[in-house]
């Protein structure tokens, strides 16, 4: 690991590291006391607010690790301040998918990235789905040339190869998309994959777990299930998000019109080399550039040619554009209606589990209250049989009084008192017992 962090990330310059110390020394002179186990608190965080490592991906498949600023990668993608926040480590926010001028802001699951119309710029990561990526963008993209392709090999260290032309037909994306379409495909490709296998394994782990608790409940079984119950309500929340911002894509053309980087390039190439082809035409006719023009000096049929030339160019420009524009609306449709298949299968996934843990807990709601019914049963009938108990007390407490009466004189008198109240309490326990079978309190 230590070698494959080496490797990713640049060594910091020298003269940071003296400038570092040399502050930490008069921090710690001034104040009169050492740094907190041998950690520059304040260094660190000048480091954190300056240079960060990225990896570009440019439209040949070669890598590159550079060390920019965030105000650098502002100017060089075009870019405000809180989009480059979504991509922050540090800060967890929901997966988002923005067009902006010059470039695509992605932050899908662990794969935050900038796409533009030339480049793809990540932020260098050990994350190995980060790395993933990396390797799938390479292999995918057209080389006419030889790249570099970074591998794990099997002890996990990152390591280069020579591509050649000869594997540059095996890639699966079409042909006829742009770059930042095909960045943007392996980014949802990997995204809606990861997703999936996260309800997969959930699955897996789920369905024994819930027949299991359906055949014995017990504590341990219920607080199993109360944590898996949590991750599903999580990852239901993340797929859900996924789902909803591809939707929203597909909904808005404007903002998949916006996404398309390379005609907005090549659109904005035409048109200043028609500028200047229109200057070059000026020139040849012998007017000044720079010099103003005025329209009672100028011959109306030159002006007449000019603003004849300027229609017919923002025809044929509206025109092209248009047509572009809706070709690749449906381009980029196409490939969002893929990815919003995938991850709505995995979502209808997770959707089907969470109605069978529902099922579930209503199963063992039903036998509980099924238990707790036969313990009321119980408890009634117990509560009858001591009321019939207690009627041999009262004629006990009767015949215990201290008073004489002939009754006592005989023999058989008590063997008779015995046998009528055993009667009287069969009679009203039975009477008691037709009253809840009358009013069905209870199954008998």
């Amino acid at each position: 690991m230590s070698e494959l962090k080496e490797r990713l990330l640049p060594p910091r310059p020298a003269s940071a590291l003296n400038l570092r110390d040399a502050a930490a020394a008069s921090r710690s002179s001034a104040s009169g006391r050492t740094s907190l186990l041998g950690v520059d608190v304040l260094g660190l965080k000048k480091r954190g607010q300056g240079l960060r490592s990225w990896i570009r991906v440019d439209t040949s498949g070669n890598t590159q690790v550079m060390e920019v600023d965030k105000f650098t990668m502002m100017r060089r993608c075009d870019l405000p301040a809180r989009d480059l926040r979504l991509l922050d480590p540090l800060f967890v926010y929901p997966s988002t998918i923005l067009g902006r001028e010059k470039a695509i802001v992605v932050n899908l699951e662990q794969i935050r990235c900038i796409i533009t119309a030339d480049e793809v710029l990540l932020l260098n990561s050990l994350d190995n789905y980060v790395l993933r990526y990396v390797v799938e963008l390479q292999q995918r993209l057209k080389t006419s040339g030889v790249g570099e392709i970074w591998q794990q090999d099997n002890g996990g260290q990152l390591s280069r190869r020579r591509r050649s032309f000869d594997n540059s037909f095996e890639n699966s994306s079409p042909d006829y998309l742009p770059f930042e379409f095909r960045a943007l495909e392996i980014a949802l490709e990997a995204a809606c994959t990861f997703l999936d296998s996260q309800a997969s394994e959930l699955e897996i782990e789920a369905y024994p777990l819930l027949d299991e608790l359906t055949s014995k409940i017990s504590t341990l079984n219920l607080e199993r299930v109360r944590r898996l119950k949590s991750r599903l309500v999580a990852l239901t929340r993340r797929v859900q998000k996924v789902r909803d911002e591809i939707e929203q894509l597909m909904d808005d053309d404007g903002d998949m019109a916006e996404m398309y980087l390379t005609e907005k390039k090549k659109r904005m190439e035409g048109s200043l080399y028609g500028d200047q082809s229109l200057l070059g035409y000026r020139s040849n006719d012998g007017l000044s550039v720079s010099a103003p023009v005025s329209p009672v000096s100028s011959p109306p049929d030159s002006r007449r040619l000019d603003r004849s030339v300027s229609i017919a160019r923002s025809r044929h420009d509206s025109a092209r554009s248009s047509e572009g524009v809706t070709e690749n609306i449906e381009e980029l449709e196409m490939l969002l209606e893929a990815y919003f298949v995938v991850i709505d299968s995995t979502l209808n996934k997770l959707t089907s589990l969470k109605e069978y843990i529902d099922d579930t807990e209503d199963f063992i709601n039903i036998q509980l209250d099924n238990v707790r019914n036969q313990l009321i049963q119980f408890e009634l009938l117990l509560t009858t049989a001591t009321f019939v108990v207690a009627i041999f007390g009262v004629v006990a407490g009767i015949f215990g009084m201290n008073f004489e009466i002939d009754f006592f004189n005989q023999p058989g008198a008590f063997r008779w008192v015995l046998i009528i109240t055993g009667i009287c309490g069969f009679v009203i326990f039975s009477a008691f017992v037709w009253f809840f079978k009358y009013r069905r309190l209870m199954p008998l």
